[in-house]
């Protein structure tokens, strides 16, 4: 259904176009007859004024296949789903497809704002080559879906960010495109959504046969849906086959043992134009002669970050706690609030005696207006929590990733 060959994409920094059509057409011409017979274009680095996003990318996906896309932030993982969906061009490479494709790449991608959700579906289908009768035929099965029956005769610019999730994956999900690609957008979604989501997609895929491409910071998500995966790494295929076996390489890969992070220089500390990180630190509190991280240790957790943003709306921070298998052990998060530009400094504390002695990894996510994502420090903080065991007691590991120290009470009441 697709295959992608030599696919490479570049990015010019700081300016828009060529500024003249003379210079457009002698980038065209080297780039067409120089660089691409060039049997060494390959290893040709970027211009100074260029980033590389995606190098020498190669994939076939079949008929019915769910393949799954995983990386850090940045590792090209939309850019190469825009580049499928013929959003924007590879800067070399070639791309082919088979069959009717829906994307879902960010909130209401598609949708015309000034139209209402009706109109917005039926302008959807029309795009997918569909005939009226037959969007009519899927319309009340996907208001049902998307749960915005009330507002379905409204204009969507009017819709919070959920209810244009809710919308788009509906009209994406039910218009039966042969090809479904779904970016992150669904961790817009709250988490029942979320789930019938998910359910949908496993339906798509098993029952009706048409081809998924997923990318999602969720490994849970990706193991129980995928066929395959393919992990990017700094814009180039890190590993690629059984998502068991590439989830694994890429926690494995991307762990890093760090405690502290500061960025103390505003403009590339991580982040984007509504929020920018300053530092994030796991402070554990050391008990009496403690010189590691054990399951008695109390953790602090501190971070600090520039809200940027003129109206921020209603600012909320979670923090995720995940193992080495990807599991999420917590999401816990701050009441949603609204500041004003400028620094701010967050924190929370996991007890002692809770986790079980692992490697667990924190990511921080920034939402606004209780839906809008708005940025996701992935694996920003890490480390290793080591057994404690008093003497006489149980020798062999412990299951779970939860260790409390809540005892069961035994009582004898009767001879």
């Amino acid at each position: 259904m697709i295959k992608a060959e030599n696919i490479s994409k570049n990015y010019r920094i700081g300016v828009l176009g060529s500024r003249t059509v003379q210079e457009d057409i002698r980038n065209w011409w080297n780039r067409k007859f120089f660089l691409e017979n060039d049997p060494a274009f390959q290893f040709h680095q970027p211009l100074k004024n260029q980033i590389r996003a995606l190098k020498n990318i190669n994939f076939d996906i079949t008929h019915g296949e769910v393949m799954g896309f995983i990386g850090r932030n940045g590792a090209g993982k939309s850019t190469l789903l825009k580049i499928i969906s013929k959003i924007t061009l590879p800067t070399t490479g070639k791309i082919f497809g088979k069959g009717r494709t829906a994307s879902l790449l960010e909130v209401g991608t598609g949708f015309h704002g000034d139209l209402t959700g009706r109109e917005n579906i039926f302008l959807n289908g029309h795009i997918m080559g569909m005939r009226k009768k037959e969007i009519e035929r899927k319309f009340d099965e996907i208001v049902n879906f998307s749960g915005v029956e009330r507002f379905i005769d409204t204009p969507v610019k009017r819709y919070s960010s959920g209810m244009y999730v809710r919308l788009a994956f509906a009209v994406a999900a039910h218009l039966e495109p042969e090809i479904l690609i779904i970016d992150e957008v669904l961790a817009v979604g709250d988490a029942e959504f979320q789930q019938k989501c998910i359910n949908k997609i496993r339906e798509v895929s098993s029952q009706k046969g048409k081809t998924i491409l997923f990318v999602s910071h969720n490994m849970q998500a990706i193991r129980n849906l995928c066929h395959r995966a393919i992990e990017l790494k700094q814009g180039e295929i890190a590993n690629m086959g059984d998502p068991e076996t590439v989830i694994a390489h890429y926690l494995k890969t991307e762990k890093k043992e760090y405690l502290q992070q500061n960025f103390n220089d505003k403009e590339s500390a991580p982040g984007n134009r509504f929020i920018r990180i300053k530092k994030v630190e796991l402070i554990p509190q050391y008990l009496n002669d403690q010189l590691r991280i054990d399951v008695r240790t109390p953790l602090r957790i501190n971070f600090e970050f520039w809200n940027n943003a003129e109206d921020s709306g209603e600012l909320k921070v979670g923090v995720h706690l995940f193992n080495l298998n990807g599991d999420c052990i917590f999401d816990i998060n701050s009441p949603k609030s609204i500041f004003k530009k400028g620094l701010i400094e967050a924190h929370c504390e996991i007890p002692g005696n809770f986790l079980n002695d692992g490697s667990y990894y924190i990511s921080i996510l920034f939402t606004r207006n209780t839906t809008e994502k708005i940025f996701y420090f992935e694996s920003c903080l890490s480390f290793d929590v080591e057994d404690y065991r008093e003497t006489g007691g149980w020798y062999e590991k412990w299951i779970g990733s939860v260790r409390p120290d809540f005892p069961v009470v035994l009582r004898r009441i009767k001879d």
